[in-house]
C-alpha cells in the first residue's frame, strides 16, 4: 500500500501536530496497523470457514457451554484452536482500534477523525456480535455473509482514516479532481459493493460450509455457476467504472499520488479476477479463498484510497488552484 504513503503535496504541506499528544507519525502507523488488522482477521475468518472450524467454539460468547475456553473432546482440538484463535484476534484489533482513539484524541485532531477512529472500535465490537449470531445460527450462509461484509466496510473507514489523519485540522477541505470523478468513484463504489454481496452468494451455495459436520444445510439452493456468472458480470462493470475513472484522472491532470494509486487499484482488481477465475476453473479450492478475500480488503482499501484523493484538507498558506477544477 506504499502508493498512498506519498500524499499529495499541497494537501499534507503545513502539518501541525500537537504537542501535548502522540506525533502524526505515530498516528498514521497505528492507522496503517489497524488497516492491516481490519483487512487480516477477515483472512483469519476465511481460514475458519474453510478448515471447517466454525463450530469448533459451538456457542457464544462461551466457548462451549459452560466454558469460555475450548474443552477437549467436545470437538477436534485442531478446530477448536482455529474458532477460538479468531475469536481471541477480535480483541487484539479492538485493541488497535482503541489505542489510535486515544492518540488522535491526545492529538486533539478534528471530529471527522475522532469520529471515524470511534466508528472503527464500535464496528469492533458490532462485528463481534454478528460472529456470535452466525455461530448460534450453525453458520447459515446469509449469517456468515452478514458477517463478512461489514468486515469491508470497516476496511474502508480504516483506509480513509488513514488518509484523513495525514492532513492538517486546520486546513482547508480542497478538491484535487472534478465532481465528476469523485461521482464516478462513488458509481464504482457502489459496482465494488455489488462485487462483495454476489461474492458472498456465490460462497452460500459453494462448498466451504465454515464445517464439517454441516454440509448443504443451511446453504444458498441457487446454482453455484449461475452466481459466478452474476458475481463476474459485477466485477467487469467494477472494472469498466474504475478504468474511466483513471482515463478522466489523466485527462483532467489530478495529481501524482491519485494516479498512482488507481493504477495499483487496476492492477489489484486484475489480480483478484485472475483468482477468482482460477477458483471457477479448479473447483474452489480451499487454498483460493483465504487469497481471495485477502485481495477483496487490498481492493477495498485502494478504492477508499482513491475516493479520498478526491477531496483533501491543505494548509491555508498552500496554493489553492485546485479549487479552480471544473465539474
Amino acid at each position: 500500500m506504499s502508493t498512498t504513503t506519498s500524499t499529495d503535496s499541497s494537501a499534507t504541506s503545513g502539518e501541525q501536530t500537537s504537542s501535548q499528544g502522540p506525533t502524526l507519525r505515530t498516528q498514521r502507523i497505528l492507522a496503517m496497523v489497524l488497516l492491516i488488522a481490519q483487512g487480516g482477521i477477515t483472512v483469519t475468518g476465511s481460514l475458519v470457514r474453510v478448515t471447517g472450524s466454525g463450530l469448533g467454539c459451538d456457542t457464544w460468547p462461551l466457548c462451549h457451554e459452560g466454558s469460555l475456553v475450548p474443552v477437549a473432546g467436545a470437538a477436534p482440538w485442531i478446530h477448536q484452536a482455529i474458532e477460538f484463535g479468531n475469536r481471541l484476534l477480535a480483541f487484539v484489533v479492538a485493541a488497535i482500534a482503541l489505542a489510535l482513539f486515544i492518540a488522535v484524541y491526545k492529538a486533539k485532531r478534528r471530529r471527522e477523525i475522532m469520529t471515524l477512529a470511534f466508528v472503527s472500535g464500535l464496528g469492533i465490537i458490532l462485528q463481534a456480535v454478528i460472529g456470535g449470531i452466525s455461530v448460534l445460527l450453525d453458520l447459515k450462509w446469509w449469517a456468515v455473509a452478514i458477517h463478512f461484509l461489514p468486515s469491508m466496510i470497516l476496511v474502508w473507514i480504516a483506509a480513509i482514516l488513514y488518509m484523513r489523519i495525514a492532513e492538517p485540522d486546520s486546513g482547508v477541505p480542497t478538491r484535487f479532481f472534478s465532481t465528476g470523478i469523485r461521482t464516478l468513484t462513488v458509481i464504482s463504489a457502489i459496482a465494488l459493493s455489488a462485487v462483495l454481496m454476489t461474492g458472498t452468494m456465490v460462497t452460500g451455495s459453494g462448498p466451504h460450509s465454515g464445517d464439517d459436520g454441516v454440509g448443504m444445510d443451511g446453504r444458498l439452493q441457487i446454482d453455484t455457476e449461475l452466481l459466478a456468472f452474476v458475481h463476474a458480470a459485477c466485477m467487469y462493470m467494477y472494472l469498466a467504472a474504475t478504468i474511466v475513472v483513471v482515463w478522466m484522472l489523466w485527462r483532467q491532470h489530478a495529481s501524482k499520488a491519485a494516479k498512482n494509486t488507481a493504477l495499483v487499484l487496476i492492477g489489484m482488481i486484475i489480480i483478484q479476477w485472475a483468482i477468482g477465475l482460477s477458483q471457477f476453473y479448479l473447483g474452489v479450492p480451499r487454498w483460493t479463498v483465504p487469497l481471495h478475500i485477502a485481495m477483496s480488503g487490498v481492493v477495498v482499501a485502494f478504492s477508499a484510497f482513491l475516493f479520498a484523493h478526491g477531496v483533501r484538507r491543505q494548509a491555508p498558506s498552500a496554493e489553492a488552484s485546485r479549487e479552480s477544477i471544473s465539474a
